[in-house]
């Protein structure tokens, strides 16, 4: 047996087969040029691997049905990349530039469909924008072919597996959610990065910071990952599986147990009352919050709902998320919670959640975490956050609606989505499509700029959410994704602590509703200093509701105030320290 280290990141015990996802390889296209007789063999090649995708494509088509609706939007991708293999009149087009500038076949497929996409994405018609980039995604699947380049199927996980990679995307491990995962196990990714935050959501055990673990363990391999220890156990002997499963067992007692506080209040032993809401990302995740006595949702990160779509298609070209869409889902959400608040984050793409859409720009920054993102892009892009709030507008008719607008630095910022706000109703008026008026809207402090002129942003908000994830990593300067410096990432830091204070003091005197929606708000040390900190509205993983109504049953306000209290002053005083 070996035993491994890394960085807890999802709490839990999974026992099972492991399953290695290779990384993914890099496609080189040479640029060279042929001779004459050169030409029949280089374009024999192309239509083989033409046939061989068209081939697999009907494969596809023939095992999806032709009237459920989850499977109608992957036919019509499918079908799409069939008709432009087979259209004449672009494969002549190739074939011309092919003999005439005799460039070798790859990089003249590449060029002519890069060049072809181009033009469709400058005709300034909807329709064929979409097909742009169609046209680039179904002849890299050619190129593909031809280069002998087989990019791995996320969907061909087996159900149970305890997967190993060095990293995965939101979208991959939305798709694992669904197939029983047993574990995750991360070379890459930090403990408030988004994959962690899903796999939390999930329930699915998740170790991280494993230094090139992906060449250590071997599919087939019976493998054990514990968790809230951080420890990989490979080929583990059979008493020390058995010693495991009791553990699982006895946390499986534990969880029951905590059933007893699913329906009850979340109140401290001296009856003071906090609400405790959940963070999801998708709308089933909705169904756990429900079923784990959410007091409502409290961010619903609607960005996951592009993710999701795009990673379940078979190399999926970019697709606008439609107005429709997106309603379809706010209200199955809405729906689910009744009359408890749901609060929608309006969409939080770039940065280090990439969505291939053709509405949304993709930018090769430098660095994109301070780069356009979240609000920054949702205003460079308006007609995007105008069909988010349109959707969000027409749901909010079937449940109790709070909208947020993520990354606000700026009372400007706030005004300018306001105005979009206006622009919403008022078309959605002279159109006479229903809708819900007074809609709360919030906004997320998640910076330092915002923490600070909280009380200007009071003033045109209608209620805050801190994101503690990203406000501790803009503060401290520490990517959250980096494993390199996850040392460094504290939540309990004095500075951030300070910014948090100060937000709590504004929205007090403003007279709104502060929560803290962060990875902070489901971790015990820190529920105890926040709610010391007199703060009251939690949002967290599903799975952490019952834990949290358990810790605050034991402790007494005062009680709260007093360690809270002890921790500030203890970090001041070491500043103070420090400082002489």
């Amino acid at each position: 047996m070996e035993v491994f280290l890394g960085l807890p990141a999802a709490d839990g015990i999974g026992i099972g087969t492991a399953f290695v996802i290779p990384d993914k390889v890099k496609r080189a296209i040479p640029q060279h040029h042929i001779n004459i007789d050169q030409i029949n063999k280089g374009w024999t090649r192309f239509e083989a691997a033409s046939q061989t995708v068209i081939l697999n494509l009907n494969e596809k088509l023939d095992s999806l049905s032709k009237t459920n609706p989850k499977d109608m939007a992957q036919r019509e991708i499918f079908e799409t990349y069939v008709l432009m293999l087979e259209d004449p009149v672009f494969n002549k087009e190739v074939k011309d530039f092919y003999e005439n500038e005799l460039f070798n076949i790859e990089y003249t497929i590449q060029f002519k469909a890069q060049e072809y996409a181009t033009k469709l994405q400058q005709a300034g018609n909807y329709y064929l924008s979409e097909r742009a980039k169609d046209i680039t995604d179904v002849f890299d699947l050619v190129l593909d072919e031809m280069l002998d380049i087989h990019p791995f199927d996320i969907n061909s996980v087996p159900d149970g597996s305890v997967i190993f990679a060095t990293s995965l995307s939101s979208a991959d491990t939305i798709i694992l959610s669904k197939r029983k995962i047993a574990a995750l196990g991360l070379e890459e990714g930090g403990v408030s990065s988004h994959v962690v935050i899903l796999a939390r959501n999930y329930g699915i055990p998740t170790v991280t910071g494993l230094t090139e673990i992906s060449k250590k363990v071997r599919t087939g391999e019976t493998v054990i990952v514990d968790g809230k220890n951080a420890e990989i156990l490979i080929s583990p002997d059979r008493e020390t599986i058995e010693e495991y499963k009791t553990k699982i067992r006895d946390e499986y007692k534990r969880r029951q147990t905590l059933k007893s506080f699913l329906n009850k209040p979340a109140v401290t032993k001296d009856g003071t009352l906090f609400k405790l809401y959940a963070n999801i990302g998708t709308p089933e995740e909705a169904e756990i919050a429900a079923s784990e006595g959410a007091d409502g949702i409290g961010l619903f990160r609607t960005e996951f709902l592009y993710m999701a779509q795009n990673g379940a298609s078979f190399n999926a070209a970019a697709r606008s998320f439609s107005e429709q869409t997106q309603f379809e889902a706010y209200k199955y959400v809405l729906e689910i919670m009744g009359e408890k608040p749901v609060t929608i984050r309006t969409l939080d793409a770039g940065g280090d959640k990439l969505i291939n859409s053709v509405d949304i720009p993709l930018l090769d920054e430098k660095n994109p975490l301070m780069g356009l993102r979240a609000v920054r892009l949702s205003l460079a892009s308006p007609n995007v956050l105008k069909t988010q709030l349109k959707a969000l507008y027409r749901a909010g008719l079937y449940g109790n609606l709070r909208i947020m607008f993520p990354l606000i630095t700026s009372v400007d910022q706030v005004l300018k989505c306001l105005e979009i706000i206006k622009e919403v109703k008022d078309e959605l008026k002279s159109s006479g499509i229903p809708f819900k008026e007074d809609v709360p809207v919030g906004i997320m402090i998640e910076t330092a700029a915002a923490a600070v002129i909280s009380d200007c942003l009071a003033k045109v908000s209608d209620f805050f959410s801190l994101g503690t994830n990203d406000l501790t990593q803009y503060t401290l300067g520490v990517d959250r994704e980096n494993q390199h410096v996850a040392s460094l990432y504290n939540e309990f830091n004095l500075a951030v602590l300070r910014l948090i204070q100060t937000t709590a003091h504004a929205a007090s005197e403003a007279n709104i509703p502060l929560s803290v929606c962060g990875e902070m708000a489901g971790r015990q040390d820190s529920i105890i200093v926040l709610g010391g900190m007199g703060i009251r509205d939690l949002s967290m993983s599903p799975k952490l509701i019952c834990d949290t109504k358990e810790l605050l049953s034991r402790f007494t306000i005062q009680e709260l105030e007093a360690i809270s209290s002890k921790h500030i002053n203890d970090m001041w005083e070491l500043q103070k320290t420090f400082r002489k």
